[in-house]
């Protein structure tokens, strides 16, 4: 199988893990959790289930969710096969395997038994981290498939090890946020706080109930776009010969703005549920797509900060005190 076959392979595999987390959104915001009753994986005993609109809500996603799932063993093997030299693209098919099961697993128990809102919160961040690896599998594939049409290796760039750390830290708080907000949506606490940005008409409301909730979230969100914005600084500004890294830092700060702005929207479509429904879909895929990339980046910048690591083993007279120094192997 040659780069283009594994490149189309991802590409789908990605997508169909994104309609299978865009189905568990739409499953939770329609309530049609249950749509199939306790059962699984049949739906009221049967196959095909009867036309209702939460069964076959359902049902699809169950469908897409056993596409991806197969999807998923079948580009592991793909590229456990035909991409012996990249383990990294290796291990981001392993994971997307690994978390789609195991999403699909605790989708089931949450069917088949009474499950909390911690749990079903947790279901969905595992879907998350599922698509993000199938999203780090795309964009690794595609810089493989760049390099083999420019015919040469690719710039030996460096980054420092604090902004590795930091890359690694602002990923591991965003799955925070999007577990909070997971939250929000299974306790159904998102109408907590009404207005934007104060919450009930006060910089901090009186926290009880859904209000406290839906305001941590809020503050969650507030730090989440600040560091996210200083993370797309510093990719951008520190690092100007690497292309790779300032794209990756302006498409996190433009996600992370679009994320902030899809949330702020979900407060004043309240009211109307056909809108409402559609704001919160924005901003739950936003969310998606804004993980995948601070995933990407945290895989990068561990890759090129074990480089830098390593040069200056080699050159002790080698200065790499700055962020922004570049390095670059001849062709």
């Amino acid at each position: 199988m040659n780069t283009k076959q594994l490149k189309w392979l991802s590409y789908i595999s990605c997508l169909v893990m994104f309609l299978a987390t865009l189905g568990g959104s739409v499953v939770t915001k329609t309530e049609s959790g249950l749509g199939c009753g306790n059962e699984w994986p049949l739906c009221h005993g049967k196959f095909v289930p009867a036309h209702t609109i939460a069964s076959l809500i359902e049902y699809s996603h169950r469908a897409v969710s056993g596409a991806a799932g197969l999807l998923s063993v079948a580009a592991f093997v793909a590229f456990w096969l035909y991409r012996k030299q990249r383990r990294d693209l290796q291990f981001y098919a392993f994971l997307a395997l690994v978390f789609v099961m195991v999403q699909a697993f605790m989708g089931a128990m949450a069917v088949i038994y009474p499950t909390s809102s911690p749990v079903m919160a947790l279901h969905f961040g595992f879907s998350l981290i599922a698509f993000a690896s199938s999203v780090m599998l795309v964009l690794g594939i595609r810089e493989d498939e760049t390099r083999e049409k420019q015919g040469k290796s690719a710039p030996n760039y460096t980054v420092s090890r604090r902004f590795r750390n930091f890359t690694w830290f602002t990923t591991a708080y965003t799955y925070i946020v999007v577990y909070i907000g997971a939250y929000v949506s299974h306790t159904d606490s998102a109408g907590g706080c009404s207005g934007w940005p104060l919450c009930n008409g006060a910089l901090i409301p009186e926290l009880s109930g859904g209000v406290g909730i839906a305001f941590i979230h809020r503050v969650a969100a507030a730090v989440l776009l600040v560091m996210v914005a200083a993370l797309g600084h510093i990719a951008f500004w520190k690092h100007p010969g690497n292309r790779e890294m300032r794209s990756l830092g302006i498409a996190a700060a433009v996600l992370v703005v679009v994320q902030v702005l899809t949330g702020a929207s979900i407060v004043f479509t309240l009211t109307n549920y056909e809108v409402y429904l559609f704001t919160s879909l924005a901003h739950i895929l936003v969310l998606a797509a804004l993980f995948g990339v601070l995933s990407y980046m945290s895989v990068r910048t561990w890759q090129l900060a074990g480089s830098r690591k390593t040069r200056e083993a080699g050159d002790p007279n080698n200065d790499l005190g700055s962020a922004s120094t570049v390095h670059r192997n001849a062709p």
